[in-house]
């Protein structure tokens, strides 16, 4: 039977910043639960450094919404599913809206106004 390492000497895991990103982007999609018609999905970059992930968080958004309620909700989503699947702090969430979709705009290219 092998000897016990201590645990200073073992060593430790590794998690590449690219996991953490799609972590955290699958995190805001999960937040926001619809992607705008004609819209992308989230997506997030990240730079991890002492055990802390700072996550960036780009999203679309339909318009009218609640924008600072998805964004609130975007950024605990994310520092949670990311301290739990990566063990990791998230002393920061940047939420960017890349662009806002109006369902005026849609209907009027449809040729229905109101």
């Amino acid at each position: 039977m092998a000897a016990q390492v201590a645990p200073g000497e073992r060593g430790a895991t590794r998690i590449a910043d690219r996991v953490v990103a799609k972590i955290a982007a699958r995190a805001a999609r999960e937040a926001l639960k619809t992607v705008p018609v004609g819209g992308s999905p989230p997506h997030a970059t990240v730079t991890v450094r002492n055990n802390a992930a700072r996550v960036r968080v780009s999203v679309e958004l339909d318009y009218p919404s609640d924008i600072g309620g998805q964004c609130g909700e975007v950024r605990r989503q994310v520092a949670e599913r990311v301290k739990a699947l990566a063990g990791m702090e998230v002393p920061e969430v940047a939420v960017q809206v890349e662009r806002l979709h109006s369902a005026q705009v849609r209907a009027a290219a449809r040729g229905r106004t109101r």
